[in-house]
């Protein structure tokens, strides 16, 4: 691989975005003054020479998000010493791990998969790697390293983790919460820094043929936070809805029906119901119409424990509105 690119040879740092799913082909290639790199763990792709001849860089932090190393992706990166492969990996390409200075590597793939040996001229590791490095693999492993295409021709292999330590698992953002206030939804993470990434759903939105369309007015949000160097959070979902109070009457005839937002949420076996009209019936049931739990709306919030189990569907009866959510 030579080293064709060189315009960003004085960019020291950078900082990709938790939203980055892929890193691109090239991205950073001959970005030789950058000297660390954090890949966050929403992306899952590496692209093809992404960062090659990146000479300089010293530390690398690849997440357990990521499947797939192109080829040539870290090639003549001669700053690294070490390299550490998660066990998520599931495909590594030509050349893409092959840096002269490497004297180390830590493999946790529990299930080694062919890659380019060391006589083939796109070897996945140098020839110095493959000859003199250590390569580290999980307990109990070193027998399939020993007999898998590639991995057998590293001359030294031993079981553990390298340098006599055992890598930190890396901590998990906190859970988000959900909130409705004033027509805005909002969503908040106790873990500092951690983005939260969003899906919102509507029932109503669909296409068909007819004169009628029954509306539900119930949108099923999810979330979950992350941040570069974090295991994503579990995923927090809600359901949003709107219940009809009392109608205003005027002289006997209805002026106006309003509706209240009411957002449901199911965390373990607690259904928590914040925003329900208060004093109104609350029952919560499984799908098979068994009631698991019921009780009377205060003001804020209301609490109901149920026998629901995690991923049931609980079906919450406000009145005389049904809304589904899943127990998470």
């Amino acid at each position: 691989m030579i080293c064709k690119y060189s315009e960003c040879s004085s960019l020291t740092s950078v900082t990709i975005g938790n939203s980055v799913t892929s890193i691109g082909k090239e991205a950073f290639s001959g970005c030789s003054g950058l000297t660390s790199v954090t890949i966050p763990n929403s992306v899952t792709t590496i692209g093809d020479g992404a960062f090659v001849c990146c000479s300089g860089l010293t530390s690398l932090t690849i997440p357990n998000s990521v499947i797939s190393i192109g080829d040539w992706a870290f090639s003549a990166c001669s700053g690294l010493t070490s390299l550490t492969i998660p066990n998520s990996i599931t495909s590594i390409g030509e050349g893409a791990l092959k840096c002269e200075n490497v004297a180390e590597v830590v493999s946790l793939i529990e299930e080694p998969f062919a890659i380019t040996g060391k006589n083939h001229t796109g070897r996945t590791f140098s020839l110095n790697t493959f000859n003199n490095a250590t390569l580290y693999v999980p307990e109990g492993t070193i027998e399939k390293y020993k007999a898998t295409k590639g991995w057998k021709d590293f001359l030294f292999i031993e079981e553990g983790t390298g340098s006599g330590t055992t890598p930190p698992e890396p901590e998990q953002c906190a859970k988000p919460t959900i909130n409705y206030s004033n027509g805005e939804l909002s969503f908040s993470c106790a873990t500092e820094g951690a983005e939260c990434q969003y899906r919102i759903t509507d029932a109503d939105v669909r296409a068909g043929s007819g004169n009628k369309v029954q509306l539900g007015v119930t949108y099923h949000v999810s979330v979950y936070a992350t941040k570069a160097g974090y295991l994503n959070s579990e995923t927090a979902t809600a359901a949003l809805c709107w219940i009809d109070k009392e109608p205003t009457m005027t002289h006997d005839a209805v002026q106006s029906i309003e509706a209240q937002p009411v957002l449901i949420q199911a965390n373990g076996q607690v259904v928590r119901i914040t925003g329900a009209p208060e004093g109104s019936t609350i029952a919560i049931y499984d799908t098979s119409g068994k009631l698991m739990g019921s009780g009377k709306a205060t003001a804020g919030t209301t609490d109901i424990s149920t026998q629901l189990c995690n991923g049931d569907v609980a079906i919450v009866k406000i009145g005389d509105r049904a809304v589904k959510v899943v127990v998470k």
